[in-house]
């Protein structure tokens, strides 16, 4: 089974974190990263079964949400390359969002896991998005 890990930290409570990021249709912080993100269907991005297209090729379901405890996972159910439904199965990315208690900060944790013949291409490919969405969420917070 293949594994990615990202992590950052922000400036930024974990209440107003995981208020930007709690809407699974709402990619608004993601500037620069994601240039589209269409909803699927009627169900509110906040309530499991939410789907959802990034830039035009990911499709995704949001397969978890606990708000109590600052986390959602979703599965890619199609996308480009070395994600596309037929070369990866059981792809689940869950974000998790802990408290820096000293400096009223959140360490945000972004992992997948997933199964492949190609595991390495697939971290090849998703590392870099992890890192660039960490990146703008981190700036998004900032202001």
């Amino acid at each position: 089974m293949g594994h990615c890990y990202n992590s950052t930290v922000v400036d930024s409570s974990i209440e107003n974190t995981w208020a930007t990021m709690q809407d699974f249709h709402d990619m608004s912080w993601a500037e620069g990263v994601v240039t589209s993100a269409e909803r699927i269907g009627d169900i509110p991005g906040t309530e499991i079964g939410a789907q959802r297209v990034l830039n035009g090729v990911f499709h995704e379901t949001l397969q978890s949400v606990d708000g109590a405890n600052y986390t959602f996972s979703y599965s890619i159910d199609d996308g480009p390359g070395p994600v596309a439904s037929d070369v990866v199965d059981d792809y689940i990315g869950t974000v998790k969002l802990h408290p820096v208690t000293d400096t009223n900060q959140t360490l945000v944790v972004w992992t997948s896991s997933y199964k492949s013949n190609q595991e390495d291409a697939v971290a090849e490919l998703c590392n870099p998005i992890y890192r660039a969405l960490l990146a703008a969420l981190k700036a998004h917070l900032a202001h």
